[in-house]
Parts: structure tokens; C-alpha cells; sequence
């Protein structure tokens, strides 16, 4: 399995800008419990390692900084700049997508999940 970036860029015959393309934040529109709009200039966007986005009221309140798809915690998602101020990385070149992931979450499900999990600081999960 390829590791390296070189080694993926080789293996899919990709560019380097179709390789940043593709690894750029995926900006997902909503809150994937609640359903909230999460616009890509949004301070509310809370994301894991693996992107799984969730509004701060949500991550606070609902899954207490335990993901439930990972188990990881959140950080705030960044905000991509809306001007190109350098080499075309900016919102006009790599929108954000308009479809939801939305898939609320079962408050027993995940208490029984995060229940081990809640008490590791999420460095150390």
C-alpha cells in the first residue's frame, strides 16, 4: 500500500494539483447529527482527523468530544480563504460540497461507545 505522497501520486498517475485537489478539506455543509448549515466561513464546524463534521453545540452537548464514527476528538474546522492571496488555494478553486452527511446519532448507541473512550483526552485515544 502506497504511504507517501509520491507513492500515491504515482500509483493513481495523478498531478500534484490533482493530488492537492483531492486531499483538500472536504467543508461538508452540515452538521452530520443535527443538520445545522455550517457554510465554509463557519466558527462553528467542529471536525475529527477524518473530517466527520459536527456543529460546537452538538460536539459539546450531544457526543462530549468523543466522535462517534472514530472515536477521536474535535478540533474547529478551518476557514478556507474566500480570496486567492497565493497559487490558487482558495475557495473559488476547491469549493465546498453541497451535500449533507447527515446521520443523527443514537444517544444510547454512543453512550455505550464513548464510555470507555470519554475518559482519554483525545491525544490519547
Amino acid at each position: 500500500m502506497p504511504t507517501s505522497k509520491e507513492e500515491i501520486r504515482r500509483k493513481y498517475n495523478l498531478t500534484e494539483e490533482e493530488f492537492d485537489t483531492i486531499v483538500a478539506l472536504a467543508l461538508r455543509p452540515t452538521c452530520e447529527h443535527c443538520n445545522k448549515a455550517l457554510p465554509p466561513d463557519s466558527l462553528e464546524a467542529r471536525i475529527c482527523s477524518f473530517e466527520c463534521t459536527f456543529c460546537a453545540t452538538c460536539v459539546a452537548e450531544v457526543v462530549g468530544n468523543v466522535c462517534p464514527n472514530c472515536g477521536g476528538g474535535f478540533a474547529p474546522r478551518p476557514i478556507r480563504p474566500s480570496r486567492n492571496w497565493r497559487n490558487g488555494n482558495y475557495l473559488g478553486a476547491f469549493p465546498a460540497p453541497s451535500t449533507p452527511k447527515h446521520k443523527p446519532v443514537d444517544a444510547a448507541t454512543h453512550a455505550s461507545f464513548s464510555a470507555g473512550i470519554r475518559e482519554f483526552a483525545p491525544e490519547k485515544r
